[in-house]
């Protein structure tokens, strides 16, 4: 009798654990772009249904866009520490002076294809940068296509086309470079640009050609300059997935291994080549908007290039006075971007 009661309470533990093994978890995934960004359609959505898969469709995902669960495009990546969502994609520079060391990708010129430069990041991350987001699980950390000036009155073909423009800018290196190239930066968000560029509060906006549909800038904008592609970018803004510690902590062995597999340099660079091969699609848009391109080559470059290197050698210096090696980081940075991209 005793012995059939033992074997009894064995296999109630082991259908509760089994059952506990066979549930269903679904993660919250928090981000600031509209629902019909490529983001949300296809970036997080393919992430989901690869997690989805792996784990025998254990894991699922509850995509969550606009900040529709509250707070400020700021406040995201606190949302992943506190678990207010499971998992945010934010901008690190979004937080100005928050996270110095992952800075180093967008300083001027810096980047070579959003690929590499991102392959790089994941790796200057790994070596550098980790204690600056101890407190999260980062998933990917990524750059974007090659950053574009937009304007809407006057056509951006020199450097001395850009003095006295008011330019929405991402991020404060960003807003800084915009204003060492003689524009006036306007730091905001980037949903905040259509209402901003029709209302005359900004002449127009750095960011890529991939975002353009989404906040309509095909249709407010007229001119568009960008760096010859053989030059490189001008700018990139950097992009994190982070999810919350504790959450990620919780869950069995095996579906943190589907996480960890779909996490990391690989994921970084997909998520990269997945913004920068919208680039094109979304350009034809902005051309076939009545938008005028202006190909900026390398001599006209290389003034921007010099009108830019101040912002380069004033976040050394803040690095410095923060204790940290500002040279030996960007000299990481470039290195890294570097070996990546073949060079």
């Amino acid at each position: 009798m005793k012995k059939s009661v033992k074997l009894g309470a064995l296999a109630a533990l082991l259908a509760c654990a089994a059952a506990a093994q066979a549930q269903t978890i679904t993660l919250k995934i928090h981000h600031f772009l509209s629902p019909t960004s490529i983001q949300h359609t296809k970036m997080f959505k393919e992430w989901c249904d690869d997690i989805a898969r792996d784990s025998g469709d254990r894991l699922k995902c509850q995509i969550f866009p606009a900040m529709q669960l509250g707070g400020t495009q700021p406040q995201l990546y606190d949302q992943a520490r506190d678990g207010v969502a499971d998992i945010v994609w934010t901008l690190p520079g979004a937080n100005a002076g928050r996270f110095p060391k992952i800075e180093a990708f967008e300083l001027p010129f810096i980047m070579s294809t959003p690929e590499a430069t991102s392959a790089a990041a994941w790796d200057y991350y790994e070596k550098n940068a980790r204690d600056e987001f101890g407190d999260v699980k980062v998933l990917a950390i990524h750059g974007h296509g090659p950053g574009v000036v937009y304007t809407s009155k006057r056509q951006v073909k020199t450097l001395d086309d850009m003095k006295g423009l008011k330019l929405r800018g991402p991020t404060r290196l960003i807003t800084r470079m915009v204003s060492a190239l003689g524009a006036t930066p306007v730091g905001m968000p980037i949903p905040a640009i259509p209402d901003a560029m029709s209302k005359g509060v900004i002449d127009g906006a750095v960011t890529t050609y991939e975002i353009a549909p989404t906040i309509k800038l095909d249709q407010l904008s007229r001119y568009v300059a960008q760096a010859d592609p053989a030059e490189g970018g001008i700018y990139t803004a950097f992009f994190v997935m982070a999810m919350n510690k504790q959450r990620y902590e919780s869950l069995p062995p095996d579906l943190q291994k589907v996480i960890d597999k779909h996490a990391g340099r690989d994921l970084s660079v997909k998520f990269a080549h997945m913004m920068s091969e919208n680039d094109k699609p979304s350009k034809e848009k902005v051309i076939a908007g009545g938008n005028v391109i202006t190909i900026l080559d390398k001599a006209e470059l290389d003034k921007w290039r010099k009108a830019s290197e101040g912002v380069v050698q004033e976040w050394v210096a803040e690095m410095d006075k923060r204790g940290l090696d500002g040279k030996a980081l960007l000299a990481d940075a470039r290195a890294l971007i570097a070996k990546h991209s073949g060079k």
